[in-house]
């Protein structure tokens, strides 16, 4: 079992989450990465459709569905890897992580507050995407990793660093240089 996690810990690991998430949408549409298919965010593409259902909460609403499209393009690839539940990514920290971050987005969603107040995003995700910046903001979250790449993603050398919102620093970190399909860095934890 997991001590407390203090919610600055969560907030940080979803403003990653949410900023990868939002950056690997689709190219035709949002002109992004294109890690996976969907166009959520945007007014002029699915967000606008999020406004019109959801008025008060389609900001969150918008990087939530967004979110859940890259964790599971990151389980999709963690499949195909020996002993997937031993694997430790940005979209997958263990259960009992996952589900508080899953609880504390939806208390950013309860709150009323847009995410850009509540969360220090990296990046400012109502501004024109450019990879360069995306990189930029990624590499301010640490020195990037050493890894190997092997068949399904990027294995970060040596143990997970201890502090959570470290681990997913360097987990965002390791996703320079930015390719074209989603690396999936990870970390391998012993059970």
């Amino acid at each position: 079992m997991l001590g407390p996690i203090q919610t600055t810990t969560l907030d940080a690991i979803l403003a990653l989450q949410l900023t990868v998430a939002w950056a690997g949408e689709s190219k035709e549409q949002t002109k992004r990465l294109g890690w996976w298919p969907t166009d959520l965010v945007d007014a002029s593409g699915g967000g606008d459709l999020m406004a019109r259902l959801l008025p008060r909460t389609h900001a969150w609403a918008s990087l939530e569905a967004v979110r859940e499209a890259a964790r599971r393009a990151d389980e999709q690839g963690r499949k195909g890897m020996a002993e997937p539940d031993q694997v430790r990514s940005i979209f997958f920290l263990g259960f009992e992580v996952d589900e508080r971050l899953a609880e504390r987005l939806a208390e950013h969603k309860r709150s009323g507050t847009a995410p850009a107040e509540a969360l220090a995003l990296p990046l400012q995700l109502d501004a024109p995407f450019t990879p360069d910046a995306f990189a930029k903001a990624l590499q301010s979250q640490g020195k990037p990793p050493a890894y190997d790449v092997v068949p399904g993603g990027r294995q970060l050398k040596g143990a997970m660093p201890e502090p959570l919102e470290v681990a997913v620093r360097v987990l965002a970190a390791a996703l320079v240089p930015v390719p074209e399909k989603y690396p999936l860095p990870f970390f391998r934890v012993k059970p």
